[in-house]
């Protein structure tokens, strides 16, 4: 019997697609579009299309299972939930017991979670245990404070209206991997005359396109939008008028970005001056003009001013107040929807460790040390800098390792417990796009497979065994549904839109118009140019561009940008082609690189084995290995983050991947090895 039911997908790209996804004989067997959502426009990614791939993979953990051989290995043996979460329970009371609550450590990101999944009753099992707390700070920190510090979490620009653009300027991100319904908003643009600029190391497909592409060294993203505001006050393009009616902080943010003159930028960014100056005149001179800023820039010692500069560009140009104009981020707050309404618990007092040194933080002398370490939502193996750091950490025999996850990752080989985990189809979950401005709620639409269960149940079983649970918690999904939208104002009206349409919009409506529809989401409601408090905050203050002095043993500046293959390193195991580092010919010919020849990719951190790729699409000085891989895509089980450091952006404690410094050279392997 086939049947067709409504989904959605919680995965971690902006369009948050509606889904139709047919069932027979309780097996996904096919995966469309949905209607729901407009942006959807009756397509969705490859990835999502071949999602029935990740939930059939016999990779997948069907049942709870405990550590037989030495860490790392892969040997485990089945066992029941109830011993798996007894087992659990034992431990957590005696590390509270032994070290105190603090060494235990949840670890998760939940970029690909929903409403239900992430912070309910997860966060109230560690809220009320007094755990240490995670700073989730691995992606998107550094741009969401600087976008906070001068906006608000106000919305911007509905994708939608691109099509009302002159100009369309895509800085840090590509469309084409990320967020695809973009591509062809962006090709109907192209078409009634708009023009494209794309800034990236890289020749994306839409750069390929585009009027002007700027291939800027890694890093430089700051001095070059500093750059373009001192041009534009310089030669009188600043709309005074708007920054004397919005705007505070203007004569500091003039002050920091006076040093920035177009010789100076192009020095710096690798970039020629003409082409700086056809970049901002182009600017300064299209109305609409629309700035897509992705998450990119933020991936370096500078990411946090990086793109602040970049979201006061269009305030400065005065480009706001017409459809089409200003700038696109981040829409997850315009539902103002928090997932700890549910959660009945406060966050502790405790320590709060960042995500991105666990590593540093697992082979340290932390006092108390973590003994309870509990992953879900996340392949920390995979996804964090410093990753022969964290493989050494989880290594530790005194370290109970739990993870809680779909299919068997690079990191659930580390595991002391492995728990099996729903798919978003197999469970019920409400997600709010972080592009497309849509709130949907689906229930699932195949039952789980083998013995996966949900995150909400296992942690609420987790708080009623450690006799953490409150009368009066919230439970079952529907009561957590309750909870997040009875908590906010507007409820009720999500509420109403859900049921009759399936999708729900923000009270500003589905595309908006900054500075008409509404202003700033600031106490005062106006730009704050410079912010005070991202100032304090900032390593040596905000807009202050820290150097690459370089390095003459590693040259080569090493990126790793999401492909259209994985979401970050989930959907990893569907990948079964071997990865390859892209390196420029006038980078390859001197070290006698040929296409498909085996080579090491190395800095003092560490080295990845992999065959080379030649290719003019990656600007000169720069190399790419693709981000999301696993153990098993390269020659070595190492990715690009053995090469990334740990080191912290100026702004949120950001990773600093961009800032991997390496070199490449032939390996002396046998072939095929």
């Amino acid at each position: 019997m086939t049947s067709r039911h409504s989904s959605v997908c919680p995965l971690d790209c902006p369009d948050a697609c509606s889904l139709e996804v047919q069932v027979e004989g309780g097996r996904v067997s096919r995966i469309d579009a949905g209607v729901a959502n407009p942006l959807t426009q009756g397509f969705i990614c490859a990835k999502v299309r071949r999602f029935a791939e990740h939930v059939y993979s016999p990779d997948r953990l069907l049942y709870p299972a405990a550590r037989t051989g030495t860490k790392g290995s892969g040997q485990f043996q089945r066992i029941s939930w109830e011993e798996a979460l007894e087992r659990i329970t034992v431990r957590m009371r005696e590390a509270e017991r032994l070290w105190g609550s603090e060494s235990i450590l949840p670890f998760s990101y939940g970029g690909s979670n929903g409403l239900i999944s992430q912070d309910t009753t997860d966060a109230r099992l560690f809220f009320r245990l007094g755990a240490s707390r995670l700073a989730r700070t691995v992606c998107s920190v550094p741009t969401r404070l600087a976008a906070e510090g001068l906006y608000g979490r106000m919305p911007t620009v509905a994708v939608e209206d691109y099509l009302h653009s002159r100009l369309i300027v895509l800085w840090g991100v590509n469309p084409s991997a990320t967020g695809i319904h973009l591509v062809p908003i962006v090709q109907q643009a192209l078409e009634r005359g708009a023009k494209l600029v794309v800034v990236d190391p890289r020749v994306t497909p839409l750069a390929a396109r585009a009027h002007l592409h700027l291939p800027l060294h890694p890093g430089t993203d700051l001095p070059l939008a500093l750059g373009l505001i001192r041009w534009l006050f310089v030669h009188e393009k600043a709309d005074t008028a708007f920054l004397d009616q919005h705007a505070s902080g203007v004569a500091q943010l003039r002050e920091r970005a006076e040093a920035w003159d177009l010789p100076k930028v192009a020095a710096e960014t690798g970039l020629s001056v003409e082409a700086l100056e056809s970049f901002v005149r182009l600017y300064a001179e299209s109305h609409p003009a629309v700035i897509r800023c992705g998450w990119g820039q933020e991936r370096n010692r500078n990411g946090g001013s990086a793109t602040a500069a970049i979201l006061a560009l269009p305030a400065v140009a005065g480009k706001f107040g017409v459809r089409g104009g200003g700038y696109t981020l981040s829409n997850s707050g315009a539902f103002r929807l928090d997932s700890l309404a549910a959660a009945g618990a406060t966050s502790p007092a405790s320590r709060e460790i960042n995500m991105n040194l666990l590593g540093e933080t697992l082979l340290g002398d932390l006092r108390p040390p973590v003994k309870v370490l509990f992953v879900y939502n996340a392949n920390p193996v995979s996804t964090l800098p410093c990753q022969e750091k964290v493989r050494s950490g989880m290594l530790r025999e005194d370290l109970f390792t739990i993870v809680f996850e779909q299919v068997m990752t690079d990191t659930a080989l580390y595991a002391d417990l492995l728990l099996p985990a729903t798919t978003f189809l197999e469970r019920r979950e409400m997600s709010r796009g972080y592009g497309a401005m849509v709130l949907q709620d689906a229930a699932a639409v195949i039952p789980p497979e083998g013995e996966s269960r949900s995150n909400h149940d296992v942690f609420a079983d987790l708080c009623r065994r450690l006799g953490l649970s409150r009368e009066g918690d919230a439970v079952t999904d529907e009561a957590i549904v309750q909870a997040i939208l009875g908590a906010h104002p507007k409820g009720n009206e999500y509420r109403a839109g859900l049921a009759a349409r399936g999708v729900a919009h923000p009270p500003t409506g589905y595309a908006p118009i900054p500075f008409v529809d509404f202003l700033p989401w600031t106490a005062d409601q106006k730009v704050h140019l410079f912010p005070d408090e991202l100032d304090r905050i900032a390593r040596n203050g905000l807009y202050h561009y820290e150097t690459d002095a370089g390095n003459p043993r590693y040259p080569l500046a090493l990126i790793s940008p999401a492909t259209g293959n994985t979401v970050s390193s989930m959907l990893g195991q569907t990948l079964k082609r071997e990865a390859k580092v892209e390196i420029h010919p006038d980078d390859a010919l001197p070290r006698g690189i040929a296409e498909g020849d085996t080579v090491r990719v190395f800095n003092d951190l560490g080295e990845v084995l992999l065959r080379a790729r030649v290719s003019p699409s990656v600007r000169p000085g720069v190399v790419v290995i693709p981000k999301g891989l696993w153990s098993r895509h390269t020659l070595n089980g190492a990715t690009s983050n053995a090469l990334s450091p740990d080191s912290l952006s100026d702004i949120g404690g950001g990773a600093c991947f961009n800032d991997a410094r390496v070199d490449v050279r032939r390996a002396h392997t046998t072939s095929g090895s």
